[in-house]
């Protein structure tokens, strides 16, 4: 599937910004399922690329000269194979590291519960983690505006709804609580509608047997495929955001965030 990709972050500030710095990780992963045909990035300042330890391509954004805007824009075609949910590459980091609980994915006794339900204790199958991917969707209904991305698994499970991040920081929470290996996935996702396109955030899932990560939509209790598109792995959030960042000055601010995702039958 060929993904073509537009997304635009500007933030406005009601006084001028004495000096601002943004962490990036907006450019599609380096991985054998997806490969980037052209991908561009602009944006104002001065840009330093790394590759951080979880093996996403990661940006230093600076800005040291006083400014009141800073738009930062990305776009470009990927093409991301339709070869399963399953990726072959461990990473940089042993999928073990990923059973630490985080301070968004600590667990409660109502987490416990929850992964209790479908995950045995230490590994789980696709139709298990499925299982518990339906039991969290319905534990944590889908609704816009109703968290920030302070909040932690507890919080969105006791409220009883979020968005697609809280449902996969509830889902690790669970698999951390089982001592199922879990972790973030950051991307974009090209849906059914034009309004459904838009980034996204889902789980990889550590099968041994297959020494393989298993990709899984929480939010759409469903593997991830070929709509998918992936930046950033983590731990949790924090690891995996497209745009964090500080700033000095600048009073209060105005964020506008502006997704597009199309789609077309690739040559795999």
């Amino acid at each position: 599937m060929l993904l073509h990709i537009r997304h635009e972050t500007r933030y406005q500030y009601d006084e001028a910004v004495r000096y601002s710095v943004q962490s990036l990780r907006l450019t599609p992963r380096r991985e054998r399922g997806q490969r980037s045909l052209n991908w561009q990035m602009s944006t104002p300042g001065r840009r330093t690329e790394q590759v951080d330890a979880h093996g996403n391509v990661a940006h230093l954004l600076t800005v040291d000269e006083p400014h009141r805007e800073i738009c930062i824009t990305v776009d470009g075609t990927v093409d991301v194979l339709d070869g399963g949910p399953l990726i072959f590459e461990r990473g940089p980091i042993a999928p073990l590291a990923y059973l630490a609980a985080t301070t968004l994915t600590t667990a409660d006794a109502a987490i416990g519960a929850l992964a209790a339900t479908s995950l045995p204790a230490g590994a789980a199958n696709a139709a298990q983690l499925l299982g518990l991917a339906h039991a969290v969707r319905d534990a944590v209904q889908y609704r816009p505006g109703t968290t920030t991305v302070a909040d932690t698994a507890v919080t969105a499970l006791h409220r009883g709804e979020g968005v697609c991040q809280d449902q996969a920081h509830v889902f690790l929470a669970c698999c951390r609580a089982a001592r199922v290996p879990a972790r973030y996935v950051s991307g974009y996702l090209l849906a059914g509608g034009a309004s459904d396109a838009a980034s996204h955030a889902w789980v990889d899932v550590w099968q041994e047997k297959e020494a393989a990560w298993l990709g899984l939509d929480v939010t759409h209790a469903s593997l991830a495929g070929a709509d998918h598109c992936r930046l950033a792995v983590g731990r949790d959030y924090l690891d995996a955001a497209p745009v964090r960042g500080m700033r000095r000055g600048g009073g209060n601010e105005t964020l506008q965030v502006t997704v597009q995702v199309a789609g077309e039958v690739g040559q795999q």
